[in-house]
């Protein structure tokens, strides 16, 4: 298997469960494919969040899965929605900031999608949404999470990492964990299983 990426989570997260791969970067341009798809709608219609992510899933797989046509490819990527309105990842520390108050006390979601491709043809897709309450943050407190958290912040869509001090941020959480890192495991494993491509 060959995961489209080289996300140091999703690495670590296929690593820690046991699988065997190789990490190929897919070097898709994200934001210009999200403007394409945008330009392809009417403009009184709205991409979905959820769509966003699928399709890009498939096109990181495909796109490896030319390069590789024998492998199993697997495509991932994660869109944070708060309500019809897509968060992507701060370029610094003020938009991290501008980002955490507009999550501040309310609830959003992530949708964490996940492809595999053979042959340059996508052969299963699956799109799960985590949904994520945030508490609301003083801002005073925000400057020094930001502070505290460092540069680890910049890489994640929605500022935090959960699986740090981010998780101060929440006040309740609806998903699993796996899906909040940005890899759903527990489908993708048993979709695995059903396909010989790990023990089982």
């Amino acid at each position: 298997m060959i995961l489209a990426s080289k996300s140091q989570y999703r690495v670590k997260l296929l690593t820690d469960a046991g699988l065997n791969f190789e990490a190929c970067d897919a070097e898709v341009d994200e934001r210009a494919i999200e403007e394409a798809l945008r330009g392809d709608v009417s403009p009184e219609a709205k991409i979905l969040p959820e769509d966003l992510a699928q399709i890009l899933a498939e096109i990181k797989a495909t796109t490896v899965s030319e390069q590789f046509p024998d492998a199993l490819v697997l495509g991932c990527d994660q869109i944070l929605a708060l309500g019809d309105e897509i968060l992507h990842k701060a370029i610094d520390f003020e938009a991290a900031r501008a980002n955490l108050l507009k999550l501040s006390g309310k609830t959003h979601t992530l949708f964490s999608a996940i492809a595999l491709a053979q042959n340059g043809e996508i052969v299963w897709s699956l799109t799960v949404p985590a949904y994520m309450i945030m508490r609301k943050l003083d801002p005073a407190f925000i400057g020094r999470h930001l502070a505290f958290a460092g540069d680890a912040v910049l890489g994640s869509v929605g500022c935090y990492q959960i699986e740090g001090p981010g998780i101060q941020l929440f006040e309740k959480i609806e998903g699993d964990y796996w899906t909040i890192i940005g890899l759903p495991l527990l489908p993708l494993m048993a979709e695995l299983r059903s396909r010989g491509a790990i023990d089982g």
